[in-house]
């Protein structure tokens, strides 16, 4: 028997079962295609009729000659299940499923998932799908999908290999990228991922020499851990994966009972989970199929490197305005020459300008000046892209235009190209050459950015079930926990409401007054919270009008103690959160603090846990942030000790007890003082201690 990934990806034998002999109808496609591809294994239509397409055909997949390597199911709901039974009992190492009315029809769907599963409990065979289109391995001339894009001739063969969530994005991936002179390896729908995730699929190709690069269309995160792994096994052989991941427009559902959950919703978490596999994500379809070229050219930048620079060459300022703007849309930093990069451009007859952009005009389409512009930007240390933007000569002189372009690209694998024309000639020709080339200034910005968000994929932390969703800790109890990280609170005590006021505080008024109670999260919503309490008889009178309050709201609750804390005055305020998510593992994020944190949604997201490097890089992502470090002659906070607390509490991650906890806010200190909690959210899981 062949091991399933050599049978799902390069079968000998393929029985198609449900094979049609109408040529209108989808079921006659696999046949088709595999003809007209000139696959060289043997196919076995399996169906009622004698023949298919003039081929014999079998009755079922017992009457065979021999087992195949894989089958395609093409029959309905219930006949591919019976079929796919049938697969695991004769031993086919790999079956995929066309057919609908799973997961994605409810409940009865899902049951039918659990049902697939069972089949295949115990025997050698995997699943591909349900819900795939089908797959293509051009170097084994395998066309065995139901697309009907695949029915053009002479499909484009090159290193791409593209695993997307979406069955019709395989066909539309095909023909676009032919479009950009993209050549393709194999292209495959993943369905449901009810067996075969698509991380696992495409890891079984990671030592294929053909393949040089991968294309990722994703819907949701299935199968992370087996994704992870893939981009790792990726980024140690130098082949650069690209994503592009529907999502972006979604507002972060509420996933959890802090503000965190609310803020790293699921396209947040999976754009930290692609960054930190070290996974190109863009937003644009052009990108998905352009980047590649540039991601072979620019390897991931080291932790803790200086914030990478661009710079632009043109020969028309407009085009290159629309780069530029792209790039600083999406933070990334477009400058001009440094001095000693003027002087060698003077030194060359350019005059360098005083701008971002190194604006040759029209002298710049006389490839000696381009050329020599080009020579003394990549030669400069200060920049770690150099963007070359043609005008109009790369529509009607494409050879002047592309030339110095191509030159440079031999001895400086850090340039990219953008036409601004439609220029279907010089594009060929850069493409050709392996120069990432841009169609339009949005794919340009969208790739460069994705090409240096990503970040060096590291091991998984170890996972440690912390058994599901179990009790809340009051905040007092959150304050032990948090302590014993290593992160600091402010002073506090805990009273029953009733004796609050009738004894010495062990810190000086004024102070806050809380309701503690392990139930009651977001305590102002309750009348919870008193502030700026300043003696024993307001105090006293502060807590029996929080009980007043929060019985009122909550009747039965039995809320009767009281959290009194020291009030600090800050520089500044930030939450950190950490949880454990269903699909990635365990997260950390940071956030502009207070009471409008989710309005502004101001944040960086990180796989749990991180370092010091990558806790000063959340930091500085963090733009109400900027404002602790000595904004405009203001003392700037303790950035250190900020960082120092982001580590502490994403080492959560190496723990099984916690499933969720926030610090909303941590006071940010002036520098050398600290920082400090004073407010807290922790929920253990099921299985903790109590």
């Amino acid at each position: 028997m062949r091991s399933a990934p050599a049978a799902l990806l390069s079968p000998r034998s393929i029985a198609i079962v449900g094979a049609s002999d109408d040529i209108t109808k989808t079921a006659s496609r696999p046949l088709r295609f595999l003809r007209a591809g000139g696959f060289a294994g043997t196919v076995y239509p399996i169906a009622r009729r004698e023949t298919v397409m003039g081929e014999q055909a079998f009755p079922s997949l017992s009457a065979l000659p021999e087992c195949p390597d894989h089958a395609f199911v093409l029959l309905p709901t219930e006949g591919a299940m019976a079929a796919v039974a049938e697969c695991a009992r004769l031993g086919i190492p790999a079956v995929t499923v066309l057919a609908g009315g799973f997961s994605e029809a409810g409940p009865e769907g899902a049951a039918r998932e659990d049902a697939l599963r069972e089949s295949l409990r115990g025997t050698g065979t995997r699943l591909l799908g349900p819900n795939s289109i089908g797959l293509v391995n051009l170097h084994h001339r395998m066309v065995l999908t139901a697309n009907a894009a695949f029915a053009e001739p002479d499909l484009p063969l090159g290193g791409a290999f593209v695993a997307s969530q979406s069955g019709s994005m395989i066909g539309a991936i095909l023909s676009r990228g032919r479009g950009r002179g993209l050549g393709f390896a194999g292209l495959v729908s993943v369905g449901a991922e009810v067996d075969l995730d698509l991380g696992s699929i495409c890891a079984a190709t990671l030592d294929d020499p053909r393949i040089t690069s991968y294309l990722l269309f994703l819907e949701t995160l299935r199968g992370a851990s087996a994704l992870r792994d893939f981009a790792a096994g990726a980024a140690a052989r130098g082949k650069p994966v690209v994503a592009y991941k529907l999502g972006r427009s979604t507002e972060a559902a509420e996933l959890a009972v802090s503000h965190t959950g609310a803020l790293a919703g699921e396209d947040d978490v999976a754009d930290a989970f692609l960054r930190d596999c070290g996974i190109a994500r863009v937003d644009t379809l052009e990108s998905l199929l352009e980047a590649p070229a540039l991601l072979r050219r620019l390897p991931i930048r080291k932790a803790g490197a200086r914030k990478p620079v661009v710079g632009v060459v043109t020969t028309t300022g407009g085009g290159a305005a629309m780069v530029v703007d792209g790039l600083g849309m999406r933070g990334v930093s477009v400058e001009g020459p440094a001095e000693a990069t003027r002087a060698r451009l003077a030194a060359a007859g350019i005059d360098p300008g005083h701008g971002r952009i190194l604006d040759l005009t029209l002298a710049g389409v006389r490839p000696e000046v381009m050329g020599a512009a080009l020579d003394a930007l990549l030669a400069a240390p200060e920049y770690d892209l150099v963007v070359a933007v043609a005008g109009s000569s790369s529509r009607f002189q494409p050879e002047l235009a592309v030339q110095p372009v191509l030159e440079a690209a031999r001895g400086s694998a850090h340039i990219a190209s953008f036409c601004v024309p439609e220029a279907p000639q010089a594009i060929a020709m850069l493409a050709e050459a392996g120069v990432p080339v841009f169609r339009t200034p949005e794919a340009c910005a969208d790739a460069i950015a994705a090409a240096f968000a990503r970040r060096e994929p590291r091991p998984a932390a170890a996972p440690i079930p912390a058994g599901g969703e179990g009790r809340m800790l009051d905040e007092a109890e959150a304050y032990e926990l948090l302590a014993a990280l290593g992160v600091p609170h402010a002073p506090c005590v805990a009273l029953p409401a009733a004796s609050a006021g009738r004894e010495e505080l062990p810190f000086p008024y004024p102070v806050a007054v809380k309701v503690l109670h392990p139930d009651i999260l977001h305590k102002s919503d309750l009348g919870g919270v008193v502030l700026g309490v300043a003696s024993d008889a307001a105090l006293a009178e502060a807590a029996g009008r929080i009980v007043e309050s929060v019985a009122a709201h909550r009747p039965g609750l039995g809320a009767d103690r009281v959290l009194v804390q020291a009030m600090t005055k800050p520089l500044g305020e930030v939450l950190v959160g950490y949880r454990r998510d269903p699909q990635v593992g365990p997260i950390i994020l940071l956030a502009a603090g207070g009471v409008l944190t989710e309005i502004y949604r101001d944040r960086s997201v990180r796989l749990a846990p991180v370092d010091h490097g990558a806790a000063r890089e959340m930091i500085a992502e963090v733009r109400a942030l900027r404002a602790l470090e000595g904004y405009r002659g203001r003392p700037p906070g303790d950035m250190e000790a900020l960082a120092a607390a982001i580590v502490a509490i994403s080492r959560l991650a190496e723990r099984g007890d916690v499933v969720e906890c926030e610090i909303n806010p941590l006071m940010v200190l002036a520098e050398g003082r600290g920082v400090m909690a004073v407010d807290a959210v922790i929920r253990l899981g099921r299985d903790s201690d109590p």
